[in-house]
């Protein structure tokens, strides 16, 4: 790769912030925003911390409506509560072909596989034969058996779903999804339209580190989020994104793996080997408007590699991204360091 094609630089060993940062799981953490106290939920959801600050409101009730509506979406989209639609999906009849979805489902099927094609299956949501394999959260590093990967792998191909409105087609029977790439950046965008529609104008959403900001602080100040270092503590980040009203998402090796023998594993599989991805990357941040497009890129860019990954962003008007890869050598898309200042 032409190095001169990208702005680059090498990270600090050490970048420090203040202490008051909220640590929260992820990408981002999110920097003190003003000296307004705002009002505040974090429930355990998502198999994460998901934190809600309201700046410009004190109505408890929006709080607890947000919570809700995140609890039913994660009840929607979830591959292992034995309740969710895409529960009942995956352990379908063998002759069932076609099943009606609801129309949030329909929607987060259609831009998954929108990212899908896009990267010409790099990313792909059905994936949920080899992701079951694996286990990045129990702590008993474990391999999967090298024949059940195999032929868990015959089994990916987004190629056999069809979505028309909200009707789902499996063209093949053995398919089954996993939208854990995508379903929280969705959650967020459909809880800030949820907020926004409650009339609030200044909030901060944070799904165990995909951040969505509605509007900025009360002031008329960006929100400061801190862009986390990878394998580093919650609290040393190498820049501060300034953003008003958009997303911060990140997918990287960091956060959920585990070592043995000498070797990384982490949670971001190639769906052609069923094992995860080896392309010199340590994660990619995006910058968007849309969380579920962050969430669909970070994964997707990630997936492509650098170079790959780099075209794709430069591409898309008004996303930006960030790719750190094994070096700690930091790649911009055009724009990105418009919205950074160094930590």
């Amino acid at each position: 790769m032409n190095k001169n094609t990208f702005h680059w630089l090498r990270l600090s060993l050490c970048a420090m912030i203040g202490s008051a940062v909220l640590n929260l799981s992820g990408c981002g953490t999110v920097l003190p925003s003003s000296s307004q106290e705002p009002i505040q939920r974090t429930d355990f959801l998502l198999n994460t911390f998901v934190d809600i600050k309201l700046y410009d409101t004190t109505d408890i009730t929006i709080l607890d409506d947000a919570m809700a509506l995140c609890k039913d979406l994660e009840s929607r989209f979830s591959r292992t509560l034995e309740d969710s639609e895409i529960y009942h999906l995956n352990h379908r009849a063998p002759d069932k072909q076609t099943v009606e979805l609801s129309e949030q489902t329909a929607e987060l099927l259609s831009l998954a596989l929108n990212y899908c094609e896009r990267s010409d299956g790099a990313f792909d949501i059905t994936i949920e034969p080899a992701s079951s394999l694996w286990d990045f959260t129990s702590g008993n590093k474990v391999l999967p058996d090298p024949v059940q990967l195999e032929d868990a792998v015959s089994k990916i191909g987004y190629e056999s779903l069809l979505v028309e409105d909200q009707t789902l087609t499996f063209l093949t029977p053995d398919t089954t999804l996993d939208l854990g790439a995508i379903a929280k950046g969705y959650i967020a965008d459909e809880i800030k339209e949820l907020l926004v529609d409650r009339g609030v104008k200044s909030a901060i959403i944070n799904l165990g580190g995909n951040v969505l900001c509605i509007g900025s602080k009360p002031n008329g100040d960006p929100f400061k989020i801190g862009l986390k270092k990878p394998f580093a503590s919650e609290s040393e980040t190498f820049a501060i994104a300034n953003i008003a009203d958009m997303s911060v998402v990140t997918s990287g090796v960091y956060e959920r793996y585990f070592e043995l023998d000498g070797n990384h594993y982490h949670h971001i599989l190639n769906p052609a080997t069923g094992y995860p991805y080896e392309n010199d990357l340590l994660s990619v941040t995006i910058l968007s408007g849309s969380s579920a497009d962050g969430d669909g890129l970070s994964t997707t860019c990630f997936s492509l590699g650098l170079e790959a990954g780099m075209e794709l962003i430069n591409s898309l008007d008004g996303i930006y991204g960030c790719f750190i890869d094994e070096d700690y050598n930091i790649y911009y898309s055009e724009g990105m360091e418009d919205f950074l200042n160094e930590a």
